[in-house]
């Protein structure tokens, strides 16, 4: 998922399709920069997950399509108009071969789903039918592209995010993040025509507008949405409608703002003892992302600030009283969790992080986020600790020598023996922080043995220790001592 800060975004760099179908590269000024991504899903596993979840097709795309017609719920224009649509792209997904047939069969396959699941609803069909021909447009007219491309079209302010196997997504808070960067740009003209477009995009989910995701990813099946992206959409529809006057856009907001009082899957509020979580996808309550929390905490202290009322209010206490626990939790001592119980940031996650918690110490003044934002920045520039903890061998034994590592880095280990300086061992990997161990066969002569760890983490500070190791003569057929 695309992230961003609330201050004046790093500019990114995009794939634009222009309205003669050429590709031009360009730099979007108001676009925060991608975050890592998770390693694609590969083709078995994407076949594998689809057989699992897929039903009986009863109802298709064209049924359904029929059923809101019937209702009331679409006119006719409308569903003439999205039968178009989707008879043109399985038309064009046969002309074309290889990646581009595969990527633009996959969005078929994620409408068919959705119909066949009873999730085709009339709010969805704007923001559906879109994303199905941007991607015929696209894998008809654009270049092939590498994971996490990001894309726009000449013609619109959104922004798009390559999945493969998925097509070209909607990218929801890659989105609002442009639209905080221009109205910290004073864009105002490009903000409102931003705004506009996604309002018309919103759909309805459990009484809320709310902005969706229509594709597989990380254990979640379409459509689902993310909390993160929500409050930070409630952000900047609350920003510009106060400098734009235009209360429509806070009108939007406050009904957008219902999701977080909702429970998941429907929605993305995790009550606890304390308070509350919001949570980055609402298909994974256990997932407990920290960037996500303290930026979501932004946007509710921002629209508490411009006029949300006192249900922003409540939110922003409730999911503050939270934080400041998991802010606690999540730092290692020398780097930040991603996730807690998970693994640590990789280097954008942990800039991303520190900009969020200076954010919302700048708004709150609250003691753990700003001890915690400084804490990170140092951490930026602190070189990583290790310690040498094994001391002590057997020669001619299979053995691990153990050490202690402060933060996530590459580390290597060189093992010399003393009285001449010959190499016996030279190996490196990355590894996360804590306790590890290189395996070693130790070596037939006892003696002193000098070892230098050597350790760059993911900001590229450097760090170094030394230490001896004494490799004692083997003793018959007992277990060597480690």
């Amino acid at each position: 998922m695309t992230v961003h800060s609330t201050a004046a975004a790093a500019a990114s760099r995009v794939l634009v399709l222009d309205r003669d179908g050429r590709v031009h590269a360009r730099v979007d000024r108001a676009l925060p920069p991608a975050e890592a991504l998770p390693a694609p899903v590969t083709a078995a596993a994407r076949a594998a997950t689809a057989r699992r979840g897929r039903r009986p097709r009863e109802r298709t795309v064209r049924s359904e399509l029929k059923r809101l017609l019937t209702r009331g719920e679409i006119d006719a224009a409308t569903q003439a108009r999205d039968r178009r649509l989707f008879d043109d792209a399985i038309r064009t997904a046969r002309r074309l071969s290889g990646t581009r047939r595969s990527e633009l069969e996959g969005v078929v396959a994620n409408l068919h789903d959705i119909a066949a699941g009873g999730g085709l609803t009339a709010a969805r069909l704007p923001a559906l039918f879109a994303t199905l021909e941007r991607n015929r447009e696209w894998w008809t007219h654009g270049s092939l592209l590498s994971y996490g491309q990001r894309v726009e079209f000449s013609d619109s302010e959104l922004v798009w995010q390559y999945y493969p196997g998925e097509g070209i997504q909607l990218q929801v808070l890659g989105t609002f993040g442009k639209a905080n960067g221009l109205w910290s740009a004073g864009a105002d003209g490009q903000l409102r025509a931003l705004l506009d477009e996604m309002l018309a995009l919103a759909s309805q989910r459990g009484g809320a507008l709310a902005w969706e995701y229509y594709f597989d990813f990380g254990g979640g099946t379409p459509p689902w949405t993310s909390g993160m992206a929500q409050a930070t959409g409630i952000q900047a529809l609350a920003r510009a409608g106060q400098r734009l006057g235009e209360p429509r856009y806070l009108d939007a907001a406050r009904r957008a703002l219902k999701l977080l009082t909702l429970a998941p899957p429907t929605g993305v509020r995790l009550t606890t003892p304390l308070g509350a979580r919001y949570l980055l996808y609402s298909f994974a309550p256990s997932q407990i992302v920290v960037n996500a929390s303290v930026q979501t905490l932004v946007a509710l202290h921002d629209f508490a600030q411009l006029g949300g009322g006192s249900t922003a209010g409540r939110l922003f206490r409730a999911g503050d009283r939270q934080a400041r626990l998991d802010v606690r939790a999540g730092d290692t001592g020398a780097w930040s969790l991603y996730q807690l119980g998970g693994p640590e940031s990789d280097l954008s996650y942990h800039e991303l992080l520190t900009g969020f918690l200076h954010n919302l110490c700048d708004r709150t003044h609250v003691a753990t986020y700003c001890t915690t934002g400084d804490a990170y920045s140092r951490d930026l520039k602190q070189p990583p600790a290790l310690s040498l903890l094994t001391r002590r061998l057997r020669a001619r034994r299979h053995a691990l020598v153990r050490f202690e590592l402060s933060k996530v880095s590459r580390v290597g280990m060189t093992i010399r023996r003393e009285r001449d300086g010959k190499v016996v061992l030279s190996t490196s990997a990355s590894v996360p922080y804590g306790t590890h161990a290189y395996s070693w066969n130790v070596p037939a002569a006892p003696g002193v043995y000098d070892v230098t760890l050597a350790g760059t983490d993911l900001a590229g500070n450097s760090g170094r220790a030394t230490g001896t190791l004494e490799v004692l003569p083997r003793r018959g057929r007992r277990r060597a001592a480690v």
